[in-house]
């Protein structure tokens, strides 16, 4: 190998070599074009109201709404809600049923894979469902859909006997995954709290 005389030649490889090393450094820059996203601290109150057959917990940057969207005067089912989060123009969409067998619960199960799946093969790139047992003793699946989905999180969770509980994150833009990933990402942890704390009653 021929010694390097030229100082600008030294200086061009020490460049290279450096240029190389960053390569593998873990250190990942943000993305071009995506805003800085200041997160709140994680904090949780309870939300049990009178008449609901399920208590939960959920962040105190959302509020609760009953859901007025599907229903008339006498809605079939009054225990639907909503749990807007306006700092991320997003809204957990959360329906409610009573279980009266087992084909109901059957057809449930059912309705929630096709929400999952049906709604989203053409847009999906990937979707991944987890089975879930809570410390209250609370069964379910969580779906996580990957691509530029109307929705990346969703979820069910059951005791196969009375309650079935179904919920789904939206925003209220348009879906962009590389946009969107980290607000999904900090907001799922607040799902995971729900459904952890969640008890029939």
């Amino acid at each position: 190998m021929k010694n390097i005389q030229s100082p600008g030649a030294f200086i061009v490889l020490l460049l290279v070599t450096a240029g190389l090393m960053a390569c593998n450094s873990p250190y990942t820059y943000k993305k071009k074009g995506y805003f800085n996203i200041p997160f709140p601290e994680k904090e949780y109150r309870s939300f049990d109201q009178p008449g609901y057959p399920y208590t939960f917990e959920f962040p105190v940057y959302a509020n609760v709404l009953k859901d007025t969207s599907f229903f008339d005067s006498k809605p079939e089912n009054p225990w639907w809600i909503n749990i807007d989060i306006p700092r991320f123009r997003g809204r957990i969409y959360v329906s409610y049923k009573d279980i009266n067998s087992r084909n109901q619960m059957d057809s449930l199960v059912n309705d929630a894979f096709k929400m999952a799946y049906k709604q989203h093969t053409e847009v999906s790139t990937g979707i991944e469902d987890s089975l879930m047992q809570t410390p209250n003793g609370v069964e379910g699946i969580y779906y996580t859909l990957k691509g530029n989905t109307a929705t990346a999180n969703q979820f069910f969770l059951t005791d196969s006997t009375h309650h079935f509980l179904r919920g789904a994150l939206y925003f209220d833009a348009t879906p962009n995954e590389d946009s969107l990933s980290i607000v999904n990402d900090f907001l799922k942890k607040d799902l995971q709290h729900l459904i952890n704390t969640l008890k029939w009653k």
